[in-house]
Parts: structure tokens; C-alpha cells; sequence
């Protein structure tokens, strides 16, 4: 199982950015995806969920009307679409698949002035 996140980068506050996760290696479809995030000094915490079909989505509470996840099955892709995005969210932000406790290696997104 491969996961490889990109998009993450220098962002001013307000500021968007959409993040993506290649899978690879595995039945993308047939699994629920997450992305998570971890600020310095922090816990990893879990930011959005996603369903195998896509139908179903869930936020954490303080990225909820912000944030959007997404996917496409027939890219292997999921998606996080980050909006009017804040400094104390500056984290590196991870794909995940909960099934087997599979991690990609995460991207740096930092939000500052």
C-alpha cells in the first residue's frame, strides 16, 4: 500500500490550498480515507473521513464549512480542499487508511504572513 501526498505549501492566512493522495497498490474504492494533521508540538489529530463511495463525509468541528473532502475512485485520488485557512493550522497533513493502519508520509502546509 502506497500513499503520496502532495499540494502542501507556503499559504497566507485566508488563503486556500488543495491537497491530494495518490493510493496505490490497493482496491482504492473499496476503502474509507481520512487525512490528518499534526502541528508542532502537537498530537496527531484526525481534520476529515470520507466514505469508499464518497457518499459520506465527517470534520473535526474546527474545519467544518472550511474544509472539503473529496475523491475520485477512477484516479485513486482523495482530496482535501482547504479554505480561508488560519496560522495555528500550519501542520504537516496525512493520508490515511484506517483499514491495516496504512500513513503516508505527509506534506507541510504553512500558513503564515
Amino acid at each position: 500500500v502506497q500513499l503520496v501526498e502532495s499540494g502542501g505549501g507556503l499559504v497566507q492566512p485566508g488563503g486556500s490550498l488543495r491537497l491530494s493522495c495518490a493510493a496505490s497498490v490497493f482496491t482504492f474504492s473499496n476503502f474509507f480515507m481520512s487525512w490528518y494533521r499534526q502541528a508542532p508540538g502537537k498530537e496527531r489529530e484526525l481534520v476529515a473521513t470520507i466514505t469508499a463511495a464518497g457518499g459520506t463525509t465527517n470534520y473535526a468541528d474546527s474545519v467544518k464549512n472550511r474544509f472539503t473532502i473529496s475523491r475520485d475512485n477512477a484516479k485513486n485520488t482523495v482530496y482535501l480542499q482547504m479554505n480561508s485557512l488560519k496560522p495555528e493550522e500550519t501542520a504537516v497533513y496525512y493520508c490515511y487508511r484506517r483499514t491495516g493502519n496504512y500513513w503516508g508520509k505527509g506534506t507541510l502546509v504553512t500558513v503564515s504572513s
